[in-house]
This record gives structure tokens, sequence and C-alpha cells, in this order.
């Protein structure tokens, strides 16, 4: 068995250089070596290798053969692999971070979180990026426990020692229920009509909001700490709660969902906030990250009459 030997990264770019230009002369222009260099590169790589790489019979310009277009998907991959490192080893000299730990609130909508990640990949893209989406107070609790650099939270940041927060946006909260449970089918909704139903209530284990409670009217409550398992309950009528509006707006348009009209709980607005550690700001990357929330934000307006939550 034959064991080929280990190419330098100089001659998979030169191998590269060539396939890319078409011949011997236009690489070696590229990489203003002599003719006789890029040809002895080649040589001295197809040895090591020992395959044939380029065709050069019959014609003027080399051909790969079938086996330089294997080993051409390969030296793409290491050469792919060294740009990478390269571009990495640049930001860390530069001061940017290798990874960047966000913590975002479930309320966020997720067409935003999407816009602000995918700006965010192609701005920064040596940079691991590690999502955590979180309810309530565990958003500050990641931030203060160092799991997350930047978090954008609920307003349930606000006063917590040793932690910054700016403004960054808000998002309406209605209260919904199912077309067929008995507040949905309801004309007109009397006033402490939501006591006597199940509400579905968010809550979450953080130690920073245990015990509290946010937007509770029943003193019958089913308690989760998935948004997406409280969307699925309501939509099978299990009780009533509150749904960020972005989130149910496809509900009420398809009628599977109903806003109710609540004259002592007609829903509030949810504010968030970019949070850090005093002690640790940000680096650039997540800087940049809070910096697109705020911006994003900052046109955000609740719905007359409504309250911040």
């Amino acid at each position: 068995m034959s064991n080929p030997g280990t190419p330098t990264f100089d001659q998979l770019r030169v191998f590269l250089t060539v396939v890319e230009t078409g011949s011997f002369a236009a690489a070696a222009r590229k990489l203003n070596r002599a003719v006789s260099v890029i040809s002895y590169g080649i040589g001295n790589l197809e040895t090591q290798l020992g395959l044939t790489l380029f065709d050069r019979e019959g014609t003027r310009k080399p051909q790969l053969t079938d086996a330089g277009r294997a080993v051409l998907a390969e030296a793409r991959t290491v050469a792919q692999g060294i740009d990478g490192l390269r571009a990495k080893v640049k930001g860390l000299l530069d001061g940017l971070e290798a990874e960047v730990n966000l913590a975002v609130d479930v309320m966020l909508p997720t067409h935003r979180l999407g816009m602000v990640l995918r700006s965010f990949a192609a701005a920064f893209p040596t940079v691991t990026l590690r999502l955590h989406v979180e309810a309530l107070g565990a958003i500050t609790s990641l931030v203060l426990n160092r799991n997350a650099v930047v978090g954008i939270s609920g307003p349930l940041a606000a006063g917590v020692e040793g932690v910054e927060c700016v403004g960054a946006g808000s998002v309406v909260l209605v209260p919904v229920a199912a077309p067929d449970h008995p507040l949905g089918k309801m004309e007109r909704i009397a006033p402490g009509a939501g006591r006597d139903y199940v509400q579905l209530v968010l809550t979450d284990r953080s130690p920073l909001t245990q015990g509290q409670d946010f937007s509770v009217l029943s003193p019958r409550t089913w308690r989760l700490a998935d948004l997406g398992a409280k969307h699925a309950l309501l939509r099978e009528g299990i009780g009533w709660g509150n749904m960020p509006l972005p989130l149910i707006q496809p509900d009420l348009i398809a009628g599977t969902l109903k806003r109710l009209a609540m004259p002592d709980h007609p829903g509030g607005t949810y504010r968030f906030a970019g949070v850090f550690r005093r002690d640790t700001p940000p680096g650039p990357a997540a800087a940049w990250l809070l910096d697109q929330f705020v911006a994003l934000g900052a046109d955000d307006r609740g719905e007359d009459g409504m309250r911040d939550v």
C-alpha cells in the first residue's frame, strides 16, 4: 500500500491557481513567479501524491485528470479552512471575539431575531454564535452568571444590580383564546370574567422572578416555561392567556385564535432592554448585535390605551 506525502499549503495554492487561471503561464503571472517555478512546483506535488494531476499532452492548456479533479475538491476545502483560520486569528488580534453568547427573551419577534442574526453572520463570518432563548428573568440571570455576554430581556432587567440596560423596543401582548373557548364565544366579556377560567401563564425558574406573577388575573392557572407549548394549548381551547401580537397574528387571521376584548385586561406593552454586565462590556461583535436590536426597536409603538406590563 502506497503512502502519499504531505503537500505544503504553497503547493496546493499553486495547484489551485493553475486550475483557476487555466495555464502555468497565467498562474506564474498571478503569483509573480517564473513559469519554470510553477511547473516545478506542480511536478513536485504530483510526485508527493503519486498522482498525475494534469494531462499536458495534445493541448496547449493543461487539463485536469480524473485524479486531479478528485484532489481539486479536497485542495479547495483545505484552502478555505486556511483562509478561515487566518481571518479568525486576524479578528482575535484586532480584538474581535471568537464566540458570542446571546440570550434573548422568548417574546422577541422571531422575524426581528432572524433579521439581526442573518446580518451578523454576514458581518462576522469568523465569530461563533451561541443563542439562548429564555423567558422573563432567565435572560438577566444568564448575563449575570456570565453564560451570556449580552441579552435582550423583558422589563424585568431594570434595576438589577450590576447590569446595564438600554431600551431595545417593545411588543404588544394581547389576551387570546380559541374560538370555542367560553371566553371566545362571548360577544361581550364582563369585567372579571377571566377569573372564572384557567389562565395559561408563562413562567421561568430563574431566582430573579421566582414566586412572582406578571399580568395574572385568574386564580386558576397553568404554568408553562415554553411559549410554544402555551401557544399550542391556547389553540386547543384549554385556557386563555396573553401572547405577543406578531406571533399570533396569523391565528387571528385564520380564526384559530380570537383576541379577547376584556375590559379589565386589554393587554399591554412588553418592553425590551439590551443588557450586559457593567464590569464586562461587550466586545465589537456583541456590541454590534446590541446596537442592531436597539436600532430596530426604536420605531416600536404600543397600542393606544395600553399600559406597560
